[in-house]
């Protein structure tokens, strides 16, 4: 069969490098792009062509690869299925404009959603998108092909959610892989993009020019933070690929040229011993690649940071989240402050290169006392570079459950939403509140970094410099202190909109 696979992107989190940086672009058309690549359809892209099936795939921050050139492409081509992967509820509307697009331009051709938010919401999404033919839940080595296989028989396809003469099937779930090693390594050249190493999430730093790609060594995370759905996806459960697995898919990407690799385990840090292999593997082989990876602070695998350092890790990110235990044990965090403290100065005292900080601000229950607290926290952390973004509540996190039992969010009307938690928690700061405090909280980590670290905060700058001109540095820099004006009202829960608030609703619902 021939297969479209489509990566529907969040527009926010992908950015074209500017076209300074951007003019060796080649006549097959690449481009360079900050963002990761789309990892998942092209890990699942070697897998249906080993059962024998054509597969083109498509990333939707390419300029040349939106919805109407999807809609080109199906019309001139006719695929058999096209396979649409969505990530999270922030890419669900682009989902659903884009196959009302294909459905036009091919009213036959299946339409099948996978990824993250689709397997959380699979029923759902089906009663409120009727272009979608059918959602694949959970992970998609064995359950594409299986679809592809049984198209005469869908009911026989585990794991799959479909519409059968009108009515909604959701067939028996089917389990998680055990076996991540049986696969093939992705396809990172089907795509004519290259993506650009920069700092995590949604910061336009440029790191490198270097040859950049993501990978991931495992699956799953076994702890329960009150903002993260990955327990729920993974069932609690960490499954990893052997070390030798690994080395096969790092020996490739360092023969394909590839000077940077990010992996993006969801807690790469849990398995000493095989971490170990990796790294005498890497320094056996003499891989060139730097990489970096993320991880928890209090993983006993941060007795390993020497041994990565010297198998060229030079970047490493750590959730610390808050400066303030209580904070810590409100997000179910299970760490101390003394551990966070530990796992960055080993970091640096092994000499990896960059330590990021993840912090999230206006967790129920924060105070302005407490945000400050996480500011101070961090400017006397060893971090080279950090981020305090607000808390938000998605589908299948415990904090959304949470608000739901509260009767802040209706399930059934909220289910395709994500909520920040100072527009809705009645516990938290305000937005207004947040955004002044975050700009106090910043002008205090700058100064501190600029006059208790100038030579690593000039180090930085240098490297940033390498890549970008001095008024993108500048305009990155000073954004957390503009006066931020909302372009849209933020999303609200369907009880807010139904009472006309445009503030918490702090009179209404119990703050326990």
């Amino acid at each position: 069969m021939h297969v479209f696979m489509v990566y529907v992107r969040d527009e926010n989190f992908c950015q074209l490098l500017p076209e300074e940086l951007n003019s060796s672009r080649s006549e097959d058309g690449r481009i360079k792009v900050m963002a990761f690549p789309p990892l998942g359809i092209q890990t699942l892209a070697p897998v249906l062509r080993q059962h024998g099936h054509q597969v083109r795939l498509f990333d939707t921050c390419h300029p040349q690869m939106q919805a109407e050139h999807l809609a080109q492409a199906v019309e001139e081509e006719r695929p058999d299925v096209v396979a649409l992967s969505c990530l999270s509820t922030t890419t669900y509307p682009a989902l659903k404009v884009l196959a009302r697009r294909l459905k036009f331009a091919a009213p036959k051709t299946p339409l099948i959603a996978g990824g993250p938010f689709a397997t959380m919401n699979a029923d759902r999404i089906l009663k409120d998108c009727p272009d979608l033919d059918c959602v694949a839940v959970g992970e998609g080595e064995e359950l594409l092909p299986d679809y592809l296989d049984n198209f005469d028989d869908l009911g026989a396809v585990a794991g799959l959610v479909w519409r059968d003469a009108g009515e909604i099937v959701r067939n028996t779930p089917r389990p998680l892989l055990q076996d991540l090693n049986q696969f093939p390594y992705p396809d990172r050249t089907s795509l004519p993009i290259d993506y650009i190493e920069s700092l995590p999430l949604d910061v336009p730093a440029v790191l490198s020019m270097d040859k950049f790609c993501t990978m991931q060594t495992s699956r799953g995370c076994p702890y329960s933070c009150i903002y993260c759905d990955i327990p729920a996806l993974s069932q609690g459960k960490w499954r990893y690929r052997s070390a030798a697995h690994v080395l096969g898919e790092m020996q490739q990407l360092n023969d394909l040229g590839y000077g940077s690799v990010y992996l993006t385990d969801d807690h790469f840090l849990l398995n000493r011993k095989r971490i170990g292999e990796i790294c005498e593997g890497i320094m056996a082989r003499q891989l060139k690649f730097r990489w970096g990876c993320e991880g928890r602070v209090d993983a006993v695998a941060v007795d390993q940071l020497p041994l990565m350092k010297k198998a060229n890790c030079n970047f490493l990110a750590f959730g610390v989240e808050a400066g303030t235990q209580k904070v810590l044990d409100r997000l179910h965090k299970k760490q101390t402050l003394k551990q966070v403290e530990h796992a960055v100065n080993e970091a640096k005292r092994h000499g990896i290169d960059r330590v990021h900080g993840f912090f999230v601000i206006s967790s129920p229950g924060e105070t302005e006392k407490d945000i400050m607290a996480s500011f101070r926290f961090a400017a006397r952390l060893k971090l080279d570079t950090f981020g305090f973004n607000r808390l938000c509540a998605y589908r299948g996190t415990p904090l959304w459950q949470e608000y739901v039992d509260r009767g802040i969010i209706d399930d059934e009307r909220d289910w395709d939403k994500w909520f920040k938690c100072s527009d809705i928690d009645p516990t938290a700061l305000s937005s207004a509140a947040v955004n002044r405090v975050r700009m106090k909280g910043y002008a205090l980590l700058f100064a501190r970094r600029i006059f208790w670290r100038p030579i690593r905060t000039y180090k930085l700058l240098r490297l940033f410099g390498k890549h970008m001109k001095r008024s993108d540095i500048f305009k990155m820099l000073w954004s957390p202190f503009r006066r931020r004006t909302l372009s849209r009202k933020p999303e609200l829960p369907a009880l807010m909109i139904d009472l006309g608030l445009e503030e918490p609703l702090r009179d209404i619902v119990p703050s326990t």
